[in-house]
Parts: C-alpha cells; structure tokens; sequence
C-alpha cells in the first residue's frame, strides 16, 4: 500500500483552480519531491493531503487514511513543516520542542533533537529572537520530534547557509533510512537531485513528468555531448576522425582546428574515451557536457501549458 496516494486531485477557489487533477503515489521509505514554479498547487496539493484544506474533488490517502475525514487518527503519525510555519514570538525552543513532543498523548525524547538540528545552544532562546537559519531548523525539528512516520517538508532549507543545507540532507538522508517518507516540496534542484528517489514535476495544478532525476534528465532533455582537444601533434587526426561517428550511441562528430565535439546519447563518454586510448590518444581536458535535471524541469514548465487558470491560486497569493 502507498504511503501518500493522490488520485485526480481538484482544488477550486470559487471559479479559480489551483490544482486541476493531480495524481501520484508515494511508496513507504521514499523521499518523493514535488517540483513546480510558483502557483503550481504544489502547496495546496500537500496541505489537502494534511487535511487543511478540503479537496473539491479527488481522492487522498495518507497511511490508508483519508486526511480530511480522519485527521484525528492520522495526528502524530504525520509530521509537517510548512512554508508559512511560524511560532509564538516568547516561546523558547525547549518549549515548543516539548510541547510539539507530548502531542497526541506519546511522549518523546526531543532533546536528542538539538543536537541533531544544531539547537543545542539555543534551548532557552526565544522563536524571535532566532536567526532565520535557526528558526528554519526548529521548524524541521518540531516536524520531526513525534517520529512520524510520514512528514512534509516545504522549501526544507530556505534560509539556511551551504554548510547547514548539506548537513540537513544527511539528517533527511538518515530519517528515510530510518523508515520515514518524505514528501519535499522544494525550488532547489540541487537539493531535488541529491534528496529525491522520485519526483513529480507540476504545472498549472497537474502532474506533467514523474520519474527519478535521472530519468526526468534522460526523458526529457537533449542529447550528451563529449568534449576534447587535440594537441599539436594529434591535430593531423581531426579529418580522420570518422571512427568516432560509427561508435554506439554517437550521433554527430563536430571538428573546428583542435577542438572535437561528439553528440550522442548513453555512455557516450566511455565509447569516445576507449577509442581515443585504443589509437594513442588521451586527451587531458576530456569531459562530458549533460544535461542537468534544472533543464529538464525548465523545459517541462517553461512550455504554454494546455489550460490557464481563471486567476491567482492559493500558492500565487503566497508566491509559491
């Protein structure tokens, strides 16, 4: 059984959509990501799925529950860190931690969590008075700390530093290898790429490509292409650099003076490297120029999609 099932989603405004038939599952121990430009309905979609917002129409199961009709059976075994989460200005970060932890009757041991969450210094200090960065890494750990066994993560690490990014990947990393789904809604494909067993990529309210970053990059983006040049004593080679367009996988071979690029698909790098080698040339500046997973989703919201919505969704008031 799917941890998250969402089936032909609906989210209506009055005469505006937000989201326009979504639908995609979430196998348990996955971190699934949910990629979009803003007004997407990505944040509407998972704020139905924690029973925040009625759907107008569709299907949601999260657990096997329906999170609307059994919201108070789902409570404590969803977390949530939501975009526009925010605490009482007086409340210390040992409190919030401690209350957020007896919810729904279980007590847990949230004080592992400031060491975790690098809050450890910050126990008696008030949500206002936190840095940006700190209060982004409360939030994440409030989520956490009834371990539960879905949570949703909404732009996980906006505002924190590189240093604090990377080492909020490998707590998200350990709580999914821990047993916990994820569900990410995230702009950093980066951050998408690294996290991600699967994503689904969103546009005007429906689901437009789902996949693994890999699969997105390959389905979705254009060819590979390999990079070389040849020094002065190898630059007799390049008119007779046929061989290298029978190879698997190349489609075309571009020479102009010393510089060579072979256009092509698959492991193209290690076909054009092996036979380079096998007639005594090694490039030193051999490399592979692929598409990334940031084109893919360009190229898949960047389009004019099929239907435009009547007017600003809730994620467009938000500028999500």
């Amino acid at each position: 059984m799917p941890a998250v099932e969402v089936v032909g989603l609906v989210k209506r405004y009055g005469d505006r959509v937000a989201v326009d038939g979504l639908s995609f599952s979430v196998e348990p121990g996955q971190v699934f990501g949910l990629l979009g430009p803003n007004g997407a309905g990505k944040t509407t979609t998972v704020e139905c799925l924690q029973g925040l917002r009625r759907p107008t129409a569709g299907q949601l199961r999260v657990l096997g529950l329906d999170p609307v009709a059994d919201r108070e059976r789902l409570c404590g075994r969803v977390g949530s860190q939501l975009q526009d989460s925010a605490l009482p200005d007086r409340m210390r970060v040992g409190e919030a931690l401690a209350l957020f932890a007896g919810l729904g009757g279980h007590r847990h041991d949230w004080r592992a969590l400031l060491e975790e969450w690098g809050l450890a210094g910050h126990t008696k200090t008030s949500f206002a008075h936190l840095s940006g960065g700190l209060r982004q890494r409360l939030l994440v750990a409030l989520a956490l700390v009834s371990a539960p066994e879905v949570v949703f993560l909404d732009e996980l690490t906006q505002g924190l530093d590189p240093a604090a990014r990377r080492a909020t990947w490998e707590l998200i990393r350990a709580i999914r290898d821990r047993g916990t789904t994820v569900v990410l809604v995230t702009h950093f494909m980066d951050e998408a790429e690294q996290l991600c067993d699967r994503l689904a990529v969103v546009r005007a309210g429906r689901v437009v490509a789902e996949g693994t970053p890999g699969e997105l990059v390959a389905h979705h983006c254009g060819p590979r292409r390999v990079r070389f040049s040849l020094g002065a004593t190898e630059s007799s080679l390049v008119g007779a650099l046929t061989f290298l367009e029978e190879l698997p996988g190349v489609r075309e071979v571009h020479a102009l003076g010393g510089e060579v690029e072979v256009v092509g698909h698959g492991p193209v790098l290690a076909h054009v490297g092996a036979a380079l080698v096998a007639r005594g040339v090694a490039p030193d500046d051999l490399r592979l120029e692929q598409p990334s997973l940031e084109d893919a989703f360009l190229g898949l919201t960047l389009e004019e999609p099929s239907r435009t919505t009547s007017g600003p969704s809730a994620e467009d008031r938000r500028g999500n």
